[in-house]
């Protein structure tokens, strides 16, 4: 389609000036009505932004112009995910540093979202990268050190042998690495965590109070955490000191318990595999820990064991039952050990079926008593409890739970405790492109904190990427040899760096103060602006991320840092934007790696970035996922070169002028149409339905275009009405707007002009369309007076040509009338 406006130099203009006169710069002290938004800033693993990245940003730039227009002092930041794995494997592939790449994207995608005239206050802009920035990811964990949130202990990992280094779960493919092929395996090694499950109930409590959360991500979040009520039972073990304890949520079945099964990965595991001298024990081990959790955890998957030949003492009955070792008991469940209680749980029921182990029902049903023989399944629920002992009689439910615990606790062999899902944060990455973790490895002092003086902490620049050398810190001696800080004598640091979501767990309070070098939180900025106000980001970030930064946010609390536990009051997911693939004719998500993706920066230079724009916010509601077409591309610009034929003409009009709103408006048919067209664009706003905000705007333009071809209305009302046309389409289409705004007199710019308000009285329409139903089904519909009364709808359905063949010569014998809406005819 050949361009009808000069887009380039219109959108280059007005880029220049909003970065000239700083238009988005908020100074945070002053007072106003403070709004502050936040989009999850992205992540620099690719050169390039594709729209489907885009989506969340353009969604955030409208909001962020509608809420300046409505007023509010808005504080827009914007920064960068800047650590992490993409960057390490870049250097690798080509020979780049990791910082040297990373900040080379930055520039690119900064220069994107700059020709898409997306407004950010880049004076707070900050990178996660940077040592100003991550020193505080140190200071953080010190404190958290001193509090016991911090903490080391083993835990399994995955390990490829090729590269000799620690793989993310995302780089297992089919059980090998991603990159060299080799069979990933499972080691166990020395790791950092965070003690979140410290502040489980806390979090699960708080998502009471997120009343703008989406069910569904709270929902998600809940799951998560997985809370649940149950004991903790002791089971002495033949021939060993410690005793294994299990959590359960059903302590009422205790005495159907006829084995106890431990996941490979349990302390008595190992300790079994090495008294029997390795052999099948080790073997099974082995096989089962290479094994995905997804694997184990699924219900379809197959049962397998091994018979350890060691036996518990079950502490109800005294009696010798076996130990084994399952492959469905995973180590982040609970204790990692389990009771099987076969007769009352189908995982249990098919593992006994299979291993030829008891089954000891303990529930009678309504049936009468279950012969365990006979059982196909196994029965969840039941009546009342039977060959329980002093527990018989009591009723399935929270009475014998109770009952039940009770007996433990006065015996000693048990306790009533809550569990949960939730496993403390693995925060530790064998990897150089991270935030380093300050701890020095002494041989006489043990682990060392580094000094608060001693920070940043800094990455090595003399780091080769081989690709084969395990973590690129341990080859650096610069950076490993150091004086222990507690006796001064030979040292060396930790190599693990940071999990990233360290970086994204707090980040939001660093835009408040990002280059305050005397502390991580300025408190009193953090009262006046805390909490965000507008989250957006993607839904796969429902989970990890926003759990963290709602733990961090507790913790920062706890410091005394800040006086909020929640950090985000308002969240909102955007959907995917897809493709639709035309060799196979599917929708496909956009990806680099699938080959799909488009990007704007050709469609920009084609069409411009209002069109790219409003496009994207066109092409369906922002929540749901939505399939790119380049017709629909087409289709947007051509509503924007409407607009500027449309503004055009209206600068002719002889009574154009500067905009006024002097006087009452007369109730004619385009200040209706002007006033509903506020009315609908403010109402879909509000709610971030731009899709329908920008029909309404289409809808808008072409009524006052058939105003100013017909002559119908005066030029002073035409050119009242382009000029709220231009208003309500700045968030959209910015640089179109501002230019005729600008063009028709209008100052200053559209950032700081109020909003439109509209009318109640003009903005509801004096006629209504009536839907009539004759015996319940639509036969036509009426257009009428609003407030017509019901004789007045049936005498005009009467005689109307679609609907009166349907009623004439019958007998209306009821009559169902909604003012305003419906008219429902019964006839005979």
């Amino acid at each position: 389609m050949p361009e009808k406006y000069d887009h380039a130099g219109i959108e280059e203009k007005w880029r220049r000036r909003w970065e000239e006169t700083r238009a988005a710069y908020v100074d945070t002290v002053a007072p106003g009505d403070k709004f502050y938004m936040l989009n999850m800033f992205p992540y620099p693993s690719a050169s390039r932004l594709h729209v489907g990245h885009g989506r969340n940003y353009i969604l955030g730039d409208a909001l962020y112009r509608y809420a300046r227009m409505r007023g509010r002092r808005v504080l827009n930041p914007m920064g960068w995910d800047a650590f992490g794995l993409p960057a390490e494997n870049a250097a690798i592939a080509s020979g780049t540093p990791p910082r040297e790449y990373t900040l080379a994207n930055i520039a690119r995608m900064k220069e994107q979202l700059r020709l898409l005239g997306l407004l950010y206050d880049w004076s707070r802009e900050i990178a996660s990268c940077d040592p100003e920035y991550y020193r505080w990811n140190q200071w953080l964990f010190l404190r958290m050190w001193e509090r016991g949130l911090a903490y080391r202990k083993q835990a399994p990992v995955n390990w490829c042998p090729g590269c000799r280094t620690v793989l993310a779960n995302e780089q297992v493919v089919d059980g090998c690495c991603e990159r060299s092929g080799d069979p990933v395996e499972i080691r166990d090694l020395t790791q950092w965590f965070f003690r979140i499950t410290d502040y489980a109930e806390r979090l699960l409590d708080g998502l009471d109070a997120l009343p703008h959360w989406s069910e569904r991500v709270k929902t998600m979040q809940r799951n998560w955490i997985g809370r649940s009520e149950g004991a903790e039972i002791r089971f002495a073990v033949e021939g060993f000191g410690e005793p294994v304890t299990v959590f359960t949520t059903r302590p009422d079945t205790l005495f159907g318990a006829t084995f106890l099964a431990l996941a490979p990965e349990h302390p008595l595991a190992a300790e079994i595999a090495r008294r029997s001298g390795g052999g099948e024990a080790q073997r099974f081990i082995d096989r089962v820990r290479q094994e995905s959790r997804l694997e184990r955890e699924a219900e379809t998957a197959p049962k397998e064991g091994f018979d350890t030949g060691a036996a518990a003492i079950h502490p109800g009955t005294g009696e010798r039952i076996a130990v084994w070792l399952a492959n469905f008991v995973l180590p982040e469940y609970g204790t990692g050990a389990i009771m099987g209680v076969p007769a009352h749980d189908q995982r249990d029921f098919e593992f006994a079926r299979k291993y030829r182990l008891p089954i000891r029902p303990v529930y009678r049903t309504d049936a009468g008593d279950v012969d365990a023989d006979a059982m196909t399944e196994s029965i969840p629920h039941g009546g009342v409890l039977v060959s329980s002992g002093e527990l018989d009689g009591a009723p399935e439910g929270p009475e014998a739970i109770a009952r039940a615990i009770a007996w433990l606790e006065a015996r000693g062999v048990g306790q009533g405790k809550v569990g949960y899902r939730l496993r403390d944060w693995l925060i530790s990455r064998q990897r150089y492109w991270g935030t380093p973790i300050p701890a020095v490895h002494c041989p006489g002092c043990g682990v060392v904190p580094v000094p608060d003086r001693d920070l940043p902490v800094l990455l090595p620049r003399d780091v080769a990427f081989l690709g084969a050398e395990g973590n690129p810190l341990e080859q650096s001696e610069s950076f490993v040899a150091v004086a222990c800080p507690s006796c001064g004598g030979p040292g060396r640091r930790e190599t693990d760096t940071m999990d990233t979501f360290v970086d994204s767990s707090w980040y939001y309070l660093r835009f408040l103060s990002p280059h305050d070098g005397d502390r991580m939180v300025d408190a009193a900025k953090a009262r006046r602006w805390m909490p965000v106000d507008q989250y957006i980001g993607g839904i796969e970030h429902a989970i990890l991320h926003l759990l963290y930064a709602r733990f961090i946010c507790r913790v920062l609390k706890d410091l005394g840092l800040v006086d909020l536990e929640e950090p985000f009051d308002r969240l909102f997911n955007q959907g995917m934007i897809t493709r639709r693939n035309p060799a196979s004719g599917k929708v496909e998500k956009m990806s680099k790696s699938r080959g799909n993706t488009v990007s704007p920066d050709e469609l920009i230079e084609r069409y411009g970035a209002d069109t790219v724009r409003l496009y994207t916010l066109f092409i369906g509601p922002p929540e749901k996922e939505s399939e790119w077409s380049e017709e629909g591309v087409v289709g947007a610009y051509r509503f924007l070169n409407r607009v500027n034929d449309l503004a055009e003409r209206v600068t002719a009009l002889p009574a154009a002028g500067a905009p006024s709103d002097a006087g009452l408006q007369a109730a004619t048919p385009l200040a209706r149409l002007e006033h509903q067209t506020v009315r609908r664009v403010t109402e879909d706003a509000e709610r971030f339905h731009f899709h329908t905000a920008a029909a309404a705007l289409m809808e808008f333009q072409r009524g006052i275009g058939d105003a100013l071809d017909t002559g119908a209305e005066t030029n002073a009302a035409i050119a009242r009405a382009t000029r709220t046309l231009l208003c309500l389409l700045h968030p959209i289409a910015p640089h179109l707007a501002e230019e005729w705004w600008e063009r028709l007199g209008g100052r200053p710019s559209l950032l700081s002009v109020a909003w439109p308000i509209f009318d109640p009285g003009l903005a509801t329409s004096p006629r209504v369309t009536l839907v009539v139903q004759v015996n319940g089904r639509v036969r036509g519909k009426l257009d009428l007076e609003r407030g017509a009364l019901e004789a007045e709808a049936i005498d005009r359905a009467r005689t109307d040509d679609r609907i009166r063949p349907w009623v004439e010569g019958k007998h209306i014998t009821r009559a169902v009338y909604v003012p305003d809406r419906l008219l429902n005819l019964v006839v005979k």
